[in-house]
Parts: structure tokens; C-alpha cells; sequence
């Protein structure tokens, strides 16, 4: 491969975006000659020439006049040797290669770029190419999760009192399954999960109690593209009373490999006057034991190994407050067949109720002793290899 040529350097550094600029941005690269460029700095012996030889390729394409660039949809539709990378992990493995103090360095992390652009490692119980973990800045890895809105994109409509917002099962999702896997809601309401399998490729079940509300969702569901070929499917019934293994069986489904439960919080909201509704249980301890019914009805068709996540937020009553988290989270260490791997705090922010009398609640707060909730756990269980 012949040294560099000079033509196209962009001269003026202000102009290019800086790294934190870059968000999402994603940009078609040919494998091939990017990985000639890697292979012809691989052999260079000094490290300044190294160094500027990076600058400028990562110049060029910050600039977006690389060769390596591929611009035309045509030509990413023809061609295999096309890389889909971030524009931040690219631009970011350059910047660190270039900025290496020694020539060995600068090699050891060419050489780790070129694998993780020619080898793929992939998790057990996920898509996540871990040679290229860099790039999944979309996967949250934290405890606290701050949203500053619900995504309202696509299907996703926020009409239904008690849904949750989309970007749950979506990281859960990313996080606990791969394509074509299956995920199971029990506690349906408008669909959110099963719009979410269709935008990520997961097949999906969900169970709704209330008949009027499981036909929108289906309505809503259908309306979300299916460019995966997934099967979703809604089902009419009582999730406390339900044979989900018979329903598997029926379906020729072995197992799935995540469940989604977010359950009414005790009786914050009535939905239905069914007596199988968890909203409908007189106490507490009543409606931990409901929840207990769901649990045992669905954990044995979760595959061992896979994962379990329950939406869940606390209430008050009586001037007490009422940890239903912590209830449910014991509910299910109880059973001895799962694993608690995290306890995620989810930022509570825009409510139905709470809205239009932000100021009302801070009253009653200060008037009360209490605080006002402002978040939600999403407890992570594990369930246990035989």
C-alpha cells in the first residue's frame, strides 16, 4: 500500500466536530482498505510518522473526504465489504492510537482495532459484539437510569394509565436477548414490550386481563413495522391463573429467554374489576400474593440461565409508605430458583397524576414528611442453571 497522499488534508481543526459531538452518528466504511490502513501503519518502526499518518486518515474522515468513506446507499446495498461503526468508536480507537507515547502502543491498539474489526465475539445471551463493546454507548450498564422523556416514537403511545415507558424492555432487551429470541410479558397493558420485540427483532407474548385494552395494543403492535418477521402475540386472560407451559406447547415454543412483569402497583390505579387483577387485591399481603401466582406460573417456562425484570414502584398508604419493590423482590429470592443480579433505579419524572400539581405535591410533602416518589425499581433476577 502506497504512503498517504496529501491532497485532501483538512487544514482547519476548528471545523471538524469534536468526539462529544458525535453522538450516534454512524458512517460506512470499505473493510478492506480500512484495514489496509491499519496494516500499513502496523509497519512503520517510528512513532511520529505513526502518529501523523492516523491524524490524517482520522482528519479525513472526520472531514468526510476518505476514500474509505462509502457515500452512496447503491454501494452499501452491493457490497459486502462494508463496515456499518459508530463515528464516535472510530474516531475515538484513532485518537488513542495517535496519541501513543511508545511505537509499541500505538501497535497494541491497532492490532486490538483490527480485531475487533475482523473478529467477532459475541455474549452467551445477547447480540453485543464484545470486541467492539465500545460501541454500544445505546446499552446502559449504570444502576440509575435518567431519562429525560418517553419515547413516543412509532407505535408507542402514552394512552394508557400504569404503562411503562418503551426504553425498558428496549435496554432489557439489548441487554438479555438476542434476535429471534422469545420474551414474554405477562402484565401486557398497551403493548409497550411487544412493540419492542418488533423494533428489535425478539418474538413476544404478551397476556392482558382486560379484553377492550388488549385489542388496541394489538392494534398498536400491528402498527410497528415487522422488518424482522417476528411473531407477537397478545392473549386475552389471567396471568394468575394461566398454564403458560401449555401455551408454549401449543406454539411449539420450547422456552423464552426473558419475561418482562410490571405489575399494577398494588392499588394505585384500578384497571378492571376482575378478581384476577393484582389492582383488585384488598392488602397488600394479598396482592404480594397474587404477584407469587404469576411468578409460579411463568418461571418454568423461562429458560435456566435467563433472565426475569420486574418494573415495580413503592406507594403510600396511610401516611406510610409501602416498599411493594422490596415485597416483590422478596417474593421471588423466596422461591430459591433465581439469582437478584441488579437492582436498577429508574428516574420517575412525568406522571398523569403528578404533572399539572408538581407544586400541590411539594406542599403536601412538606406538610406530610414524606418525599415525593420520583422513581421506580426494575429488579434483575437470574434464574438458576439446573
Amino acid at each position: 500500500m502506497q504512503k498517504r497522499k496529501n491532497s485532501k488534508t483538512h487544514k482547519d481543526e476548528g471545523a471538524l466536530p469534536a468526539i462529544k459531538d458525535l453522538g450516534q452518528k454512524k458512517i460506512m466504511l470499505r473493510k478492506s482498505k480500512f484495514l489496509d490502513a491499519i496494516d500499513f501503519a502496523l509497519q512503520m518502526d517510528n512513532i511520529q510518522e505513526l502518529r501523523t499518518n492516523i491524524k490524517k486518515l482520522k482528519e479525513e474522515i472526520l472531514a468526510g473526504e476518505s476514500e474509505l468513506i462509502v457515500h452512496r446507499d447503491k454501494d452499501i446495498e452491493e457490497s459486502r465489504d462494508v463496515l456499518q461503526l459508530s463515528m464516535k468508536y472510530v474516531i475515538e480507537e484513532l485518537t488513542q492510537i495517535e496519541e501513543s507515547l511508545t511505537i509499541g502502543r500505538a501497535k497494541y491498539y491497532l492490532n486490538r482495532l483490527k480485531k475487533a474489526l475482523t473478529v467477532e465475539k459475541r455474549g452467551k445471551i445477547n447480540d453485543i459484539n464484545l470486541n467492539r463493546w465500545k460501541e454500544y454507548d445505546e446499552v446502559i450498564t449504570d444502576s440509575l437510569w435518567i431519562f429525560d422523556r418517553r419515547d413516543s416514537s412509532g407505535a408507542h403511545l402514552a394512552w394508557y394509565w400504569g404503562n411503562f415507558i418503551p426504553q425498558i424492555p428496549h435496554q432489557l432487551m439489548l441487554r438479555y436477548t438476542k434476535k429471534g429470541d422469545w420474551v414474554l410479558d405477562p402484565f401486557l397493558g398497551s403493548g409497550t414490550t411487544l412493540i419492542e420485540c418488533r423494533r428489535l427483532g425478539r418474538n413476544g407474548i404478551g397476556v392482558e386481563i382486560n379484553e377492550d385494552v388488549a385489542r388496541k395494543a394489538k392494534e398498536l403492535i400491528d402498527k410497528e413495522p415487522n422488518n424482522f418477521g417476528i411473531s407477537t402475540e397478545v392473549i386475552v386472560g389471567d396471568s394468575t391463573k394461566l398454564d403458560f407451559t401449555k401455551i408454549l406447547e401449543e406454539r411449539k415454543i420450547e422456552k423464552v429467554q426473558l419475561i418482562i412483569m410490571h405489575p399494577p402497583y398494588h392499588d394505585i390505579i384500578k384497571f378492571t374489576s376482575s378478581p384476577g387483577d393484582l389492582s383488585n387485591a384488598p392488602t397488600v399481603d394479598e396482592f404480594v400474593r397474587m404477584f407469587g401466582q404469576v411468578l409460579d406460573n411463568v418461571a418454568p417456562v423461562l429458560e435456566p440461565g435467563r433472565y426475569l425484570g420486574i418494573v415495580i414502584g413503592d406507594k403510600y398508604m396511610k401516611s406510610e409508605w409501602v416498599p411493594l419493590g422490596f415485597y416483590l423482590m422478596n417474593e421471588v429470592m423466596a422461591r430459591g430458583n433465581f439469582i437478584l443480579k441488579s437492582i436498577v433505579v429508574k428516574n420517575f419524572e412525568e406522571t398523569r397524576a403528578k404533572r399539572a400539581q408538581k407544586e400541590l405535591w411539594r406542599y403536601r410533602a412538606l406538610v406530610g414528611g414524606f418525599y415525593v416518589f420520583k422513581h421506580e425499581y426494575i429488579l434483575i433476577f437470574q434464574k438458576k442453571s439446573k
